[in-house]
């Protein structure tokens, strides 16, 4: 079957992966199904609440809203992107990790309620010979986190890159050769990146050489699916740009960074004016421990406007390809220089000049 011209909306990594059909959608007696859609139906998650137009996420997007334009996916050898029912997938014996913990699962749960399965679970089809005590058609290679999370949410089914091969080079290769041929939101982005990266072998510097983006570029990506559920929801729907939601990183507590999308989407902010209001929060928030109570009187407004500091900050950030804070107090200052990984902060390391 011809890989069908997908954009990337809801799928994350399976937007780079041709759809391959289950063999119980068809019958002799039937027309071919058409493409399973890409996260659980709407019914699956009877308790999502409803949510606005403007903050909508797709999540849910089907294939209806695929678009025309484009080139179409290159075959993924050995590798199909399906919706599978949660009961024919078994799971792994295998499976070194045998605790969850249930804050981290009911987290999962929520953003998976809120946003949607952004990466697909990894599963094989199991040959005919081997033993099937559960019934399950399918063995979980990648995932229970997130197979556990659907499940408690009460989903029939869910996306899933079914692996017919063990050659990880050839997939690999397929997949990074995809990534130029799909339309992905942001947090869609981040999430292809990050599951790239920790399942599928991809190195950042591999990542980086194929889709012309630099190292930190990657790992601010993937910093935005740390963002809270809500927030992420606007930035898939386009009501948050990317530049804004990297700005909401700055922020540490997840009320701050919700209250400050609500400020960006009401009052129109630009990413430069939401850059400097996180910076106002984070000051608010963080005063310096020797700086006077009669000295925080000045407002944080009239600090970041200090003659050329901001300009400073910026000649840094983009020196540095990251994140930099500029901050002080009566006595001192203080620069900080976010990193995504020990990777990244080698590269900066090697930017200051130090061995």
């Amino acid at each position: 079957m011809a890989a069908a011209k997908r954009g990337g909306l809801g799928r994350g990594l399976g937007a780079l992966i041709p759809t391959g059909l289950a063999e119980t959608t068809t019958t002799e007696e039937e027309p071919e199904a058409a493409p399973a859609p890409v996260a659980a139906p709407r019914q699956a998650a009877p308790k999502k609440r409803d949510v606005s137009r403007e903050t909508s996420t797709p999540a849910q997007a089907d294939v209806s809203r695929e678009t025309s334009e484009g080139p179409e996916l290159v075959p993924v050898p050995g590798a199909s992107f399906q919706l599978i029912p949660i009961g024919d997938i078994g799971t792994n014996p295998k499976q070194p990790r045998q605790i969850f913990d249930d804050d981290h699962l009911a987290e999962l749960q929520t953003s998976l309620t809120e946003v949607g399965m952004l990466q697909p679970i990894a599963v094989r089809e199991r040959t005919p010979e081997e033993p099937r005590e559960d019934g399950a058609r399918f063995e979980l290679v990648m995932g229970e986190r997130r197979l556990r999370a659907a499940t408690a949410l009460g989903w029939d089914a869910v996306p899933a890159i079914v692996r017919r091969t063990a050659d990880e080079e050839l997939l690999r290769e397929a997949l990074l050769e995809n990534i130029h041929r799909v339309q992905l939101n942001p947090l869609e982005e981040g999430a292809a990146y990050q599951q790239l990266l920790e399942e599928f072998n991809v190195t950042q510097e591999e990542l980086s050489k194929k889709i012309g983006r630099s190292r930190p570029q990657i790992s601010n990506m993937i910093r935005l699916l740390g963002l809270p559920p809500t927030v992420q929801t606007k930035v898939a729907a386009g009501v948050l740009t990317a530049g804004h939601a990297r700005a909401l990183l700055g922020l540490d507590s997840a009320d701050s960074q919700e209250h400050i999308a609500e400020r960006i989407i009401s009052e129109g902010l630009s990413v430069r004016s939401t850059e400097e209001l996180v910076t106002a929060n984070r000051l608010e928030e963080k005063p310096e421990l020797d700086e006077p109570r009669s000295a925080s009187a000045r407002s944080a407004k009239d600090r970041i406007k200090a003659p050329g500091l901001e300009e400073l900050k910026e000649r840094l950030s983009d020196h540095f390809e990251t994140q930099v804070a500029i901050s002080w107090g009566r006595k001192k200052g203080k620069i900080t220089i976010e990193f995504g990984s020990l990777a990244d902060l080698d590269r900066i390391v090697e930017q200051i000049g130090i061995k």
